[in-house]
């Protein structure tokens, strides 16, 4: 169900009290154009913003592809930047001797690994998805399907783009050819509609519907965790069966000792890997909060609000928490 934002944006992240329980569709003026996105306040009411993982991804969001975000894994503290041609220059031995003096200046084990993370401005364009998302929502409502789940996944898989990953998937909504075709969409030599995007969406819609959602449900009951399905937690669980498959999340979630779910549950599977359930798989979630965050402070920057449609005028929906974040503030590496 759609409803109308106010026309001003009176909540701070500060007072997260003020912030609604509740993850609705909005429409909102972008470029000339109303549009629906989604609003999920529990990210901040719940405390998601603050985990250093979403807002060291935040941080890769606005960094330019020519920079490196040198940070330690386990915890994705930042620990100096530099630029890409400058590390990728340097010899196998050199980059050794670097990170052992990390390891010596942050006295982490011999076994902590360094990540040398590239910016990925280039790669998100949050405001040509727009126009997607507010058609996705629409299919996904149709189709039966929270509508949260379509934002997330435009946000991060291709935005803006069509193309392949390296593992086969395709299309708006990244979907493997064999599962395209259980969804309903024609894959053959001459067609793929995965290009398409109303079927890629109505796809992806039914894939959430059929396969992740119980599939996440029948998990979480037998590992005996307790869960409301408009919890964040539960939604970014769904995702990674999207992207993973429930086998991969599975074997992962069968060694997390956490006995509650939430944020607990995150920072230990965050840490856990488990066959093809690895960094990336890892990341993933953290991309989406990010994503969702950034798309919000986005928005706020930018976006005009749409008058209130004759049948939403008595709407008592609140307006977006405002999130502050500077730019990246660019630290000195330790020395070798």
């Amino acid at each position: 169900m759609l409803a109308s934002w106010p026309r001003a944006f009176p909540l701070r992240l500060h007072d997260p009290a003020a912030v609604p329980d509740q993850v609705a569709a909005y429409q909102l003026l972008f470029d000339q154009i109303c549009l629906k996105v989604v609003q999920d306040s529990a990210i901040y009411r719940e405390g998601w913003d603050s985990l250093p993982q979403p807002r060291f991804w935040r941080q890769a969001m606005q960094l330019p592809p020519d920079s490196v975000m040198i940070n330690i894994a386990k915890t994705r503290q930042v620990v100096g930047y530099m630029k890409t041609m400058h590390w990728v220059q340097r010899s196998e031995r050199a980059k050794k001797a670097f990170e052992d003096s990390i390891r010596s200046v942050y006295d982490l084990d011999r076994d902590d690994e360094i990540y040398f993370t590239t910016g990925r401005r280039h790669f998100y364009h949050f405001a040509e998805v727009l126009p997607q998302i507010d058609r996705a929502v629409e299919i996904f409502e149709e189709e039966g399907v929270d509508p949260w789940y379509a934002q997330a996944i435009l946000l991060i898989e291709s935005p803006g783009r069509l193309q392949f990953s390296t593992e086969g998937a395709y299309g708006a909504f990244q979907l493997m050819e064999g599962v395209a075709r259980e969804m309903g969409l024609t894959v053959n030599d001459s067609i793929d509609e995965r290009a398409e995007f109303d079927p890629a969406a109505r796809g992806a819609a039914r894939l959430i519907r059929r396969i992740c959602l119980p599939k996440t449900r029948q998990l979480l009951a037998q590992q005996g965790l307790a869960y409301r399905e408009t919890d964040t937690w539960f939604r970014l669980l769904v995702m990674h069966v999207y992207h993973a498959g429930i086998g991969n999340v599975r074997r992962a979630v069968r060694k997390v000792r956490s006995e509650e779910g939430g944020i607990p549950f995150f920072q230990e599977l965050w840490q856990t890997k488990s066959r093809r359930f690895g960094n990336a798989s890892q990341n993933y979630s953290q991309i989406i909060l990010a994503a969702l965050m950034e798309l919000d402070q986005l928005l706020q920057r930018t976006g005009i609000i749409c008058d209130a449609l004759p049948e939403m005028r008595d709407s008592s929906a609140q307006a977006l928490p405002e999130i502050p974040l500077s730019e990246p503030t660019l630290e000195t590496p330790p020395q070798e």
